[in-house]
């Protein structure tokens, strides 16, 4: 393993590589995984990652015995669902965290992992191609995609047993709204899209043909490394997303889960 590329290059996901050496990530899943309906063990069972990036969840599945594990993501940047008008700068900067897949890389092979990555997006997830698997999960991926509710259905044609999705959600809509299913919708610059209430994100799940077994709950996704050491100027604090920069490196990022099943 070198250490080198490990401390230098950015991370998503914070993975304890070895003992010692830790990823510098933008967020540290470690802390809520007792917070979520993941089963202690996962022996025998198919499951599948959506949006994988550094593979957390994927080795996390595959560490709770999974027989199976494939992590789906897409390497491009340029086949996300970005808005018209987005920024060169932008789409470089995400391309250059993405880095072809390398966290991945890195980490499946520190972890001796048998996980099998493919590429391909949640939109073309097809049984006939893939198979079907008996635990999805799907992390944070909502918020970027201009069709959530299509991307859902897709999920739940390839789901024959129990769908775990966390994803962001506004907790202000929720104090607002809390009967009422609405989402904030961005759609400019970046591939960032819909972030809905609690009511809005389990009438996503529900429309896409889902039915709720645990959840909507809400939690906060600590920051990690990578995110704490971007400082958030005063400036910045004028603007929606300043405001919430802050919120995600000093509290944690808004999010909840849902546990649900196909009917």
């Amino acid at each position: 393993m070198d250490l080198g590329e490990v401390a230098e290059r950015e991370w998503y996901h914070t993975l304890e590589l070895a003992p010692g050496v830790k990823t510098p990530g933008y967020f540290d899943h470690r802390p809520i995984l007792h917070k979520l309906p993941i089963p202690a063990s996962l022996a025998g069972q198919r499951c599948l990652d959506i949006g994988t990036f550094d593979g957390f969840w994927a080795f996390e599945m595959e560490r709770r015995g999974a027989r199976d594990v494939v992590a789906a993501d897409i390497v491009d940047p340029m086949a996300w669902d970005w808005p018209a008008g987005a920024h060169p700068l932008a789409i470089e900067a995400l391309e250059r965290r993405k880095e072809a897949g390398r966290g991945f890389e890195i980490a499946a092979a520190a972890f001796d992992s048998k996980v099998q990555k493919i590429e391909a997006s949640v939109y073309e997830l097809d049984p006939a191609t893939h198979g079907e698997f008996d635990f999805v999960f799907m992390g944070s991926l909502l918020l970027h995609l201009r069709d959530p509710i299509k991307a859902l259905e897709c999920v739940r044609s390839v789901c024959r047993g129990s769908l775990l999705t966390i994803d962001a959600v506004d907790p202000w809509l929720t104090l607002l709204h809390p009967l009422r299913p609405i989402a904030f919708l961005e759609g400019t610059a970046r591939p960032w899209w819909w972030k809905p209430n609690l009511r809005g994100y389990a009438q996503m799940v529900r429309s896409a043909g889902f039915e709720l077994v645990q959840g909507p709950k809400l939690f906060l996704i600590p920051a990690g490394t990578e995110l704490k050491r971007k400082r958030v100027g005063l400036r910045n604090l004028r603007a929606y997303e300043g405001r919430q920069a802050l919120i995600r490196r000093h509290a944690g990022d808004p999010h909840a889960f849902i546990l649900a099943r196909r009917t």
